[in-house]
């Protein structure tokens, strides 16, 4: 099956004050309950705001991106759903729960690794 990030940038959820935080957290682990149950459920988490370093073909490492990057990922879930319209529903039921809109893309499968972790799994 295909797999989804869904995904939402930083900042997206300032909005929310801080005595609202603890039903964002038990929806938004509620949704993920909910997903795991379902056998959809692949990973997922929140990225510590606005740090990142970007390692060049080089192997130069630079930091960044800086805070006045127009926009970065702040929290990501990946699902393998059969179809798209499944994973626009997953993202909706994230969105009610984080109070934010969702992106979804669809992952580009990898036919390849994904044949090769099963070959290691296989052997235990």
């Amino acid at each position: 099956m295909p797999e989804y990030l869904i995904s939402f940038n930083d900042g997206s959820m300032d909005h929310i004050p801080a005595e609202d935080w603890p039903d964002v957290g038990k929806a938004s682990k509620e949704v993920v309950r909910e997903a795991v149950y379902a056998g959809v459920w692949v990973y997922g988490g929140g990225l510590e705001r606005q740090r990142a370093s970007v390692v060049g073909t080089d192997g130069l490492v630079t930091d960044g991106p800086y805070p006045e990057t127009k926009e970065v990922i702040g929290g990501f879930s990946v699902i393998d759903v059969a179809t798209r319209e499944e994973a626009l529903a997953w993202a909706a039921k994230i969105a009610v729960a984080c109070r934010c809109a969702q992106e979804v893309r669809e992952l580009m499968p990898d036919a390849e690794t994904d044949a090769l972790i099963r070959e290691v799994a296989a052997r235990g």
